[in-house]
């Protein structure tokens, strides 16, 4: 089985926790796609850091309100 990914994130709960933003939503406000947002969420893709900032802007939160780093 492989390892789990050493970044996790909180974007699903960022989401549904500002009025249950879909993935297209944030997708959209961020210049991705809905997949490039899914595959963050599950861990099958690391963002760029300018998406992962952009990201936490969205949510109006510090970066690390959204990855943490568990390697």
């Amino acid at each position: 089985m492989p390892a789990p990914p050493p970044i996790r994130n909180d974007i699903r709960r960022l989401r549904f926790e500002h009025g249950e933003m879909t993935q297209a939503d944030l997708a959209a406000r961020i210049g991705m796609t809905r997949q490039t947002i899914a595959a963050i969420e599950q861990g099958k893709y690391s963002p760029s850091l300018e998406a992962a900032f952009r990201i936490a802007q969205v949510f109006g939160v510090a970066l690390e309100r959204v990855f943490q780093w568990e390697g």
